[in-house]
């Protein structure tokens, strides 16, 4: 199981913001049933098989040129643990027991 941080940032639109795109990439994430996820400030947090993730990320890409974005940045960092099960939950109560 992995943990996936993605931010998707559409570039040549006509305003500065872009909480109708992040919008419109959770719809598509939301029907994505199999995976968890988390919707931050800054980015989005996905966890499951990291194969099924990547290719909904691939299908989150496409959202904002649907929309009408010249151009789209999209970053993505992985955990991908494999010597015990990882999750988003886990890992947070890992540095709050240490607090």
């Amino acid at each position: 199981m992995a943990i996936v941080e993605v931010t998707i940032a559409p570039m040549g639109t006509a305003t500065p913001s872009i909480s109708k795109y992040v919008a419109a990439c959770h719809k598509v994430l939301e029907e994505a049933t199999d995976l968890k996820h988390q919707l931050t400030p800054m980015a989005t947090i996905i966890e499951g098989d990291l194969d099924r993730i990547l290719e909904v990320i691939r299908r989150m890409h496409e959202v904002p040129f649907t929309a009408g974005a010249q151009r789209v940045s999209t970053l993505i960092r992985v955990d991908d643990r494999r010597d015990k099960v990882l999750t988003m939950a886990g890992k947070v109560k890992a540095v709050t027991d240490k607090l």
